[in-house]
């Protein structure tokens, strides 16, 4: 029956076709006929205007013979070869036109055929037009061969005779000619009234026999097909739900996949050093491809044997412990880059081990510790002690911030990793309670993995200062703390900034604030925190208020090694790096205010 159903379904199809097609086609030929009968009437009208002007222009010429001869007879006492040069040429004009327009002209695009009225007003006006033209002709013979005057006298007389009739006859013919033109003009006027009630009639029949008709088939295979729609998803209702949350799945993995593949510089790889897979990111900074898919990690990772060997033997060593530090490569195109490079050993299945390698890419930080090496050498003795006090400070700093990383990847998302490869094996789709149990699970485990994601990547650099700016991620940065701490903190953009600064001003500015109101919360035992931005033409504005219980900022100054004391120092030199100054206010028992002033490049 549906195999019939669907048969009868193409039939139709088929001739809708064939009817949509035969009205296309209808219309097309009624365009087509009409243009050629308007363009066929039109090109019949084209030389209507030229020849009424040239008939008019016959009687100009006409007249201008006339007025040339009597010159010549009665005012010229001699008559010059210039005049009788230029009665010649008017005279041989007039005969040409008047034969065009008798005989036709292709070069002037007069017609041959003519009306019969036509026809009679040139064979009655020919006699007159041959009389004056033959009579100039002897006219002028006469000059040339200087005759006396006597003899001219009577051809004058011819000449002027003839004259009028022509005239007369020559306005007949342009007024038969303006007739038979505006009797054309009108004729196209009818016919394409007829071809628009034509047109009209054609478009009627169609839209009565073939449009109304085929919408309602339309209308009835459509229904058709939604009737058979509702059934076909009444019948697979149940595989549709299993196939969805199965969809919904795989979305969530591969979005934790993207978020992995660029975000982090990671791969895995077998305990022999082989490499099973590596992310996006990290593939592009070492410039891998699938050509060099059958060298090892070490072979892709630096170009150098040495350290090539060295790390083989680090992976033996450390492939059971896992490992994490710096270390120092070169790219095939000799570049030096410093990673801290984090190895997580991770247990696939019983006794197959994968080692899990994470890193990040610190070049540009150990080329500002370089910068920093060099300018403490030209520093005072004081200043070198200071440098080498935040220089471990920020070393140690960054490596309990690395440690904490590599122990959240490895114990947390490293684990969830497993537990969710683990649980996808194990799902047994003709199980369906236990498969949507399982997928359940796998949905909760998938958010955990990318929560922990999103929040090891937050802590190293928030999305928000990439993608939108220091105005989004400040007040992400006050509401997440204000969160985690249970604190009011508020933040308020004053003046509407919305410009974006350089990647490395703004990654300053967000540090040295989120510096202040840590300190804050850690050591100023404050309850509210309010910071305040503002701008004007030249200069960005960040204040950081607090309630705390404030401080003596010159017993701080002195105490360089305190905690509080590097903090105000670290503070003090990063605002350095952006050409801004900073400004501490404190009062003991009433609170504490620092203020950061940027200045804006244009």
């Amino acid at each position: 029956m549906k195999k019939s159903s669907q048969e009868e379904d193409k039939i139709t199809f088929k001739n809708l076709r064939r009817l949509y097609f035969f009205a296309l086609l209808t219309i097309a030929l009624t365009i087509i006929v009409s243009q050629f009968l308007v363009q066929y009437n039109l090109n019949q009208q084209l030389s209507d205007s030229k020849i009424i002007n040239f008939s008019g222009k016959q009687r100009m010429l006409s007249q201008k013979i006339v007025k040339e001869v009597l010159i010549l007879h009665y005012v010229s006492d001699t008559a010059s070869a210039k005049q009788i040069s230029h009665l010649k040429s008017v005279l041989t004009l007039w005969k040409k036109n008047q034969n065009a327009l008798v005989n036709g002209s292709d070069s002037l695009a007069f017609p041959k055929e003519k009306s019969e009225t036509l026809h009679q007003l040139y064979l009655e006006i020919n006699p007159i037009f041959n009389k004056i033209a033959q009579t100039a002709d002897s006219f002028l013979l006469n000059l040339q061969q200087k005759k006396q005057a006597s003899e001219n006298q009577k051809l004058v007389q011819v000449i002027l005779q003839n004259e009028g009739i022509f005239l007369s006859k020559m306005n007949q013919i342009v007024t038969q000619y303006d007739l038979e033109a505006h009797e054309k003009v009108t004729e196209q006027r009818r016919i394409e009234y007829w071809i628009f009630g034509f047109t009209l009639l054609v478009l009627l029949l169609e839209f009565f026999f073939i449009f109304k008709p085929t919408n309602k088939k339309i209308e009835r295979l459509i229904a058709k097909l939604v009737s058979s729609e509702k059934k076909a998803l009444k019948l697979a209702y149940d595989t549709e739900i299993l196939s969805e949350i199965k969809e919904n799945s795989v979305k969530e993995l591969k979005s934790l996949n993207y978020a992995m593949e660029n975000t982090l510089l990671y791969c895995r790889i077998s305990p022999e050093g082989s490499i099973i897979h590596i992310g996006e990111k990290f593939a592009k900074l070492l410039n891998y491809t699938k050509f060099s898919s059958n060298k090892k990690f070490s072979e892709v990772l630096t170009v150098d044997e040495k350290e090539q060997s060295n790390f083989e033997r680090l992976i033996f060593e450390k492939q059971r412990s896992g490992w994490q530090g710096e270390i120092k490569i070169i790219t095939k195109e000799d570049f030096e880059i410093w990673l801290d490079l984090s190895m997580v050993p991770v247990m696939i299945k019983k006794d197959e081990l994968e080692l899990l390698i994470v890193c990040f890419n610190i070049t540009e930080r150990k080329k500002a510790q370089r910068e920093v090496e060099r300018l403490n050498l030209e520093n005072t003795t004081e200043k070198i002690n200071q440098q080498k006090i935040i220089s471990s400070k920020i070393v140690e700093n960054q490596e309990n911030e690395q440690n904490r990383i590599a122990k959240e990847i490895h114990d947390g998302i490293g684990q969830m990793l497993t537990g969710l490869k683990f649980s996808l094996e194990s799902i047994n789709l003709d199980d369906r309670e236990k498969s949507e149990q399982k997928i359940e699970y796998l949905k909760k485990l998938s958010l955990d993995i990318i929560k922990g994601v999103r929040t090891a990547t937050f802590n190293l650099m928030p999305p928000e200062l990439s993608d939108h700016g220091i105005v989004s991620s400040l007040a992400k940065l006050t509401q997440e703390l204000s969160k985690l701490t249970g604190k009011e903190i508020l933040f308020y953009n004053k003046t509407d900034f919305d410009q974006r600064l350089d990647s490395l001003i703004e990654i300053n500015i967000y540090r040295l604030t989120q510096e202040a109101i840590n300190n804050a919360i850690k050591y100023a035992e404050s309850s509210h925190i309010i910071v305040q931005l503002s701008h004007s033409e030249t200069l960005l504005s960040i204040i950081v208020d607090d309630n705390g219980k404030g401080f003596d900022i010159n017993s701080v100054d002195k105490k360089r090694n305190s905690e509080s004391g590097m903090g105000l120092l670290f503070m003090k030199e990063r605002i350095q790096y952006v050409n801004g100054r900073v400004f501490i206010n404190s009062i003991p028992g009433e609170g504490t205010r620092i203020t950061f002033n940027i200045p804006i490049l244009k």
